[in-house]
């Protein structure tokens, strides 16, 4: 099944009677259906135990209360067993409830971490334009609130409507049983509580489809807005934040107020209909009994089984809810978990044992949309071991090229080839491996220094050591009380942007690639910092295939040759000295940026 990365519509509910949705869910449950068969079989202590205790009232009432012809010494004997026998079915009841609680909790967590497992194991492989196109607040939910919806269903719903189930069917046998002529005459309530039934489950759709899709978009704004803050706060956009969140909360108050009125609605009808029930039994009932057709401990038996009756009903009303909702959310996991990559991965990819090192681009062309395309029939080739520099205006098309070249995308056309593999043909794996990357943002994971550059990798001190003196992070370390065990990121010790870069290239050096990439690696760093940067990105670069996106002159000057790039083209290349001396585009560009930097340096703040 092929979807388009838009396609979360929040407003889709998944039908209650999806046979195929749930087959999917019961396929994940069947890895527990240990805990699930003993659940069930529990149920029947617990429904038994209940059905039990009205009908001893009755045999107490008949046979030993109202019953004159006994002895008062038997019917005191009676009564005492009756009751030795009532608290022994309540004990039951409670210890069956209590296990049952139990194992379908323990069930249930135990179907919800795998599946979320799952979902994120399978969000990890999903490629770039995935999460481009849909927001991270959306996908949290899945991982979350959907999540959780389903683990409610597993727990309090899957296994108590099959016991609702039962114990109506139970109480019916045992109404008809009592006395066939009053539970036919109930019976003529059963259209008018299907009919409320129905008319419930119907509102209750349309409501939960609202609260699902109100609950996740202001999940998605949520996030947005935190991981913008910064500048929230500073171009003072807090009321027009604010405004657009009262709007989504409003919305989201709105529907949870309609699913309280329905249910509002919906309570006080079945609590009507329980009365009507009960006044049908008293003045029928007791007509019987004047009549002598019954006795009184039947009619005190069948207000107690029908009160009975009508618990379920208003349960299974609240617990279709939940289902309904818990379907909606599996639907919406289940198209995640179908989504698959616009990456297509061949049967048996190529894991090349050597790498020389030679890029080529062949007529590539690749837009974002293909209807806007970024890349115009683009060909270039990088020699081994050469270090070529691409510049270029913003959104010339320069980090595009990095983005194909790690393969986060493929072009629309043309042929991007490592030592004339196409890179489709190659392991997506083992080519990330191959060709390190430093972004200009640099990722921290919470963690010590050492972790974050690592990552897991298994490398001796000794071997880090090497990398922490070439990557220039000798004195950072030596500076720090913990030294590389120093923990970082969130909450912890916040490094600079040139100490960031730094542990950046330390981190791809850990990784030794055969070829490299260079994104504005040095574009946040500060003078001082600079310097350290350039011997760090010297040493990456020795011996390496190598490809520098920057706008520094001192890191441009470094390549064997520089590639000027204009709206997705190659326009200019050659060294730096053949392109300042032709005059053309590069020549314009670093001329700016000398009287941009003349001009920083004449600007003072005080």
């Amino acid at each position: 099944m092929q979807y388009g990365y838009g396609y979360f519509e929040e407003d889709k509910l998944g039908e209650v009677t999806d046979l195929n949705l749930w087959r999917r869910i019961l396929g994940y449950a069947a890895h527990y259906w240990q805990g699930a068969a003993l659940a069930v079989l529990l149920s029947f202590a617990v429904i038994g135990s209940s059905l039990l205790l009205p009908y001893l009232v009755r045999l107490g009432v008949d046979n030993y209360i109202i019953n004159v012809e006994i002895p008062v010494s038997e019917r005191f004997s009676g009564l005492t067993i009756l009751a030795m026998i009532f608290g022994v079915a309540v004990i039951a009841g409670f210890v069956g409830n209590y296990f049952q609680v139990t194992v379908l909790e323990w069930t249930g967590q135990n179907i919800m971490h795998r599946l979320r497992q799952h979902i994120y194991i399978h969000m990890l492989g999903l490629d770039l334009a995935f999460f481009n196109e849909n927001p991270s607040g959306k996908l949290v939910t899945r991982l979350t609130n959907d999540v959780q919806n389903m683990h409610e269903m597993f727990t309090s719903v899957i296994v108590t409507i099959f016991n609702d189930t039962i114990r109506i069917i139970g109480i019916l046998v045992l109404l008809y049983w009592l006395n066939w002529r009053l539970a036919l005459l109930m019976s003529l309530l059963m259209p008018v509580i299907l009919v409320a039934t129905l008319w419930f489950s119907r509102m209750a759709r349309n409501v939960f489809r609202k609260i699902r899709t109100n609950l996740s978009r202001i999940n998605a704004y949520l996030q947005e807005a935190v991981s913008g803050i910064s500048l929230i706060q500073l171009f003072q956009r807090e009321k027009d934040t604010e405004r657009y969140f009262v709007n989504l909360n409003q919305a989201y108050f709105t529907s949870t107020l309609q699913q309280i009125k329905i249910f509002g609605i919906f309570m006080p009808l079945l609590d009507i209909l329980a009365s009507t029930a009960t006044a049908i039994i008293i003045w029928y009932g007791g007509i019987l009994i004047l009549r002598g057709e019954m006795t009184i401990g039947i009619l005190v038996a069948f207000l107690s089984y029908m009160r009975l009756f009508f618990q379920p009903l208003r349960e299974l009303s609240q617990k279709y809810s939940i289902v309904q909702s818990a379907m909606a959310s599996a639907e919406r996991i289940f198209q995640l978990l179908d989504t698959r990559s616009r990456l297509p991965l061949v049967p048996e990819p190529l894991r090349p044992q050597s790498v020389n090192g030679i890029l080529e681009f062949r007529n590539v062309t690749f837009g974002y949309d293909p209807d806007k395309p970024i890349i115009h029939n683009l060909s270039m080739k990088v020699d081994a071991g050469e270090t070529v520099a691409i510049v270029g205006a913003t959104g010339s098309g320069k980090s595009t090229l990095v983005n194909l070249l790690e393969r986060m995308y493929d072009p629309d056309s043309g042929v991007i080839l490592l030592d004339d593999h196409d890179l489709q043909k190659l392991d997506p794996e083992w080519l990330r491996k191959t060709v390190g990357l430093v972004m200009q943002e640099v990722y921290l994971i919470p963690g010590t220094i050492k972790e974050n550059i690592l990552l897991d990798s298994g490398m001796g001190e000794q071997d880090l050591a090497a990398i922490l003196h070439l990557a220039q992070l000798d004195e950072l370390i030596g500076r720090l009380p913990q030294g590389i065990h120093t923990k970082i990121g969130e909450g912890n010790l916040d490094l600079s942007a040139g100490e960031r870069q730094l542990l950046a290239l330390a981190r791809v050096m850990a990784r030794d690639p055969d070829i490299l990439v260079l994104d504005e690696a040095t574009a946040n760093v500060d003078s001082e910092t600079e310097i350290l940067v350039e011997r760090a990105i010297d040493a990456t670069l020795s011996k390496r295939t190598s490809i520098v996106i920057a706008h520094r002159l001192s890191t441009i000057r470094r390549a064997d040759r520089i590639i000027f790039m204009d709206s997705g083209q190659i326009v200019e290349e050659g060294t730096h000295e053949k392109l300042m001396a032709d005059k053309g585009f590069y020549h314009r560009l670093q001329n700016l940026q000398y009287v941009d930097w003349d001009s920083s340096e004449k600007t003072h703040v005080f």
